[in-house]
């Protein structure tokens, strides 16, 4: 599956992906370490786990969407690989429900791609896939991926204590999370929605610029 909206495409991530891959998260190092996911020390019954090797991301990656538990895509903006999106821990049953991951090119920040991209995806997960609820666990530090889901409009849920293991220690996590009933009309559409007003409201002469009036509640983020 493929999901687009403009300069923003959303593909399955492939093994050929390995050299943009690698020279994306090359060049961002410094920008990704403190949110990234590590490996706990093992402990004295339990097995000893290495970092995998991109190959082996991806093939696991593939059996777990393979098996209907997660949705993995790298995401494109101009046709260039500048980060990637899972769904993970997809649940059936009485819960259907699925959490997202992500992390983009710092030079893409603020351009609004992350959020588009997100949008795309739990649209994609209600409107296509048959999931109820979508949740983000971000760190309460992480302000740039916080601001993805306040623009959005994610509700925030409270705190989960040492949840995961991120940049060597086990770390705290918000819960923010969406559920189909909250976007009826499309989180994409509803994002769109806030973009153009905040553009608006920046325009001198339009409505809600200096020559008009403002009514801030009306816009949950800038277009980033």
């Amino acid at each position: 599956m493929v999901l687009v909206d403009g300069d923003v495409v959303l593909r399955p991530i492939k093994l050929r992906d390995q050299r943009a891959w690698r020279e994306v998260n090359r060049r961002n190092r410094d920008w990704l370490r403190p949110w990234e996911a590590t490996i706990p020390p093992p402990t004295p019954s339990g097995p000893v786990t290495h970092r995998p090797t991109y190959r082996q991301m991806v093939r696991h990656l593939r059996s777990e969407a393979n098996a209907g538990r997660m949705l993995p895509f790298v995401i494109e903006y101009q046709g260039r690989l500048v980060g990637q999106l899972t769904v993970a821990g997809i649940t059936w049953g009485s819960m259907c429900s699925g959490h997202v991951g992500y992390w983009v090119d710092q030079s893409m920040a603020g351009r609004g791609v992350m959020p588009t991209a997100v949008a795309l995806v739990v649209d994609h997960c209600f409107r296509a896939v048959g999931l109820h609820r979508i949740e983000v666990c971000i760190r309460p530090e992480n302000r740039p991926s916080r601001r993805v889901v306040e623009k959005l409009g994610f509700r925030e849920e409270g705190l989960r204590p040492r949840y995961l293991h991120i940049d060597g220690a086990w770390r705290d996590h918000l819960v923010f999370a969406l559920t189909a009933e909250e976007v009826p009309d499309g989180l994409l559409a509803r994002w769109q929605r806030a973009r153009a007003r905040s553009a608006s409201a920046k325009t001198p002469g339009t409505a809600g610029g200096p020559n008009g009036p403002r009514n801030p509640q009306n816009t949950p983020g800038n277009p980033g």
